[in-house]
């Protein structure tokens, strides 16, 4: 009796993805999906009744081809068809003189997260409601560390160098991207603090306008419910001094993106502010971030901190606290000369 032929392993079915993650993969929103499937017939070879849409990976390939397509100039009827007509084994021959699949404005990213592309494609066709609707489900799956440090700063940083060798022709998907980047952390609520508690101070230094990285630091640190103050960009020098006096922070974070706006007289009277009632005077721990301060000409207080991302910062502030939101309310300074007095910078 001859042995039974074996028999052929079964291979598990291609997964298939909702509309939502589909539109974060491709760069655009659901709503545009939608409205390519009523306009253009693009849409799910199959879809049971009931059952909302689920794209196999056959449909998402001719979904991108008709991105490659519209992203270099072509009319989005005119890529459909074209998408419609071409199976992923039969794809179009390459023409060695036709530009980048994504156009000639396309980012150059490297090896990021499919979500971080999705970003970049939204970003460079300005179309705001994908970029709006692509943050959104980001910050929320991802929360705002993963979502800030492998997606939205990658794309940030992509831009601005494409912006750097393109000129002002390219400034105005600098301006949306930022824009969007920071109207969807500042729709994160806080979790509720637990108890009052010296909060967390975060500014920028004079003359910086650069405040995106700070944006994030506040919503992450909102999410982990520990008080938080920010106040954005080019804080004046007196203002930045008098919000220490009166808020008493556990820490002061300070921004400086470039070199120009590191200012490290202004770290020195900073850290040197005391605050509370006299007899129990206290100092806040002070932490400077971004990579003006890594050039800085002066050099800043030997007791300042310098913070490197923003996942490590978070954990250099928390361990800063922490003592602190256990009910001890102390400085970093002990006892130095220059730590009993503000400096004259900062008004007496």
């Amino acid at each position: 009796m001859e042995p039974e032929p074996p028999q052929p392993r079964l291979q598990p079915p291609p997964v298939a993805l909702g509309t939502g993650a589909v539109a974060r993969r491709l760069g655009v929103s659901p709503t545009t999906l939608r409205s390519w499937e009523r306009r253009y017939a693009i849409g799910p070879d199959r879809r049971e009744a009931g059952r909302h849409r689920r794209w196999t990976p056959e449909d998402i390939a001719r979904l991108e081809l008709m991105c490659r397509l519209t992203a270099q100039g072509a009319p989005p009827s005119e890529a459909a068809r074209v998408a419609r007509g071409v199976t992923p084994e039969d794809p179009p021959a390459a023409d060695p003189g036709a530009p980048a699949p994504g156009g000639p404005r396309a980012l150059r990213l490297g090896d990021v997260r499919p979500e971080c592309r999705g970003l970049a494609r939204a970003a460079v066709r300005l179309d705001a409601p994908a970029v709006e609707d692509l943050l959104a489900a980001v910050l929320a799956e991802l929360g705002p560390v993963t979502a800030w440090e492998e997606v939205i700063a990658p794309t940030l940083h992509a831009v601005g160098r494409k912006w750097a060798t393109a000129g002002e022709r390219y400034v105005e998907v600098e301006h949306l991207l930022s824009w969007y980047v920071s109207a969807a952390l500042h729709r994160i609520r806080p979790a509720p603090e637990p108890l009052p508690a010296p909060p967390v101070l975060l500014a920028c230094t004079p003359g910086e306008q650069h405040s995106l990285p700070m944006e994030a630091l506040a919503a992450a640190l909102g999410e982990r419910a520990l008080p938080v103050r920010m106040f954005g960009a080019a804080l004046p020098a007196d203002a930045l001094c008098e919000a220490v006096r009166r808020t008493g922070p556990r820490a002061v974070v300070l921004w400086a993106q470039s070199r120009t706006t590191a200012d490290a007289s202004l770290a020195r009277s900073v850290a040197g502010i005391e605050w509370g009632p006299r007899g129990a005077r206290g100092h806040s721990a002070l932490l400077l971030a971004g990579p003006g301060w890594g050039a800085a000409a002066t050099a800043p207080p030997a007791r300042a901190e310098r913070l490197f991302g923003l996942r490590s910062g978070l954990a250099v502030i928390e361990s800063v606290v922490a003592p602190q939101a256990q009910g001890t309310v102390r400085g970093t300074a002990r006892g130095t000369a220059a730590g009993r007095a503000a400096p004259a910078a900062c008004g007496s």
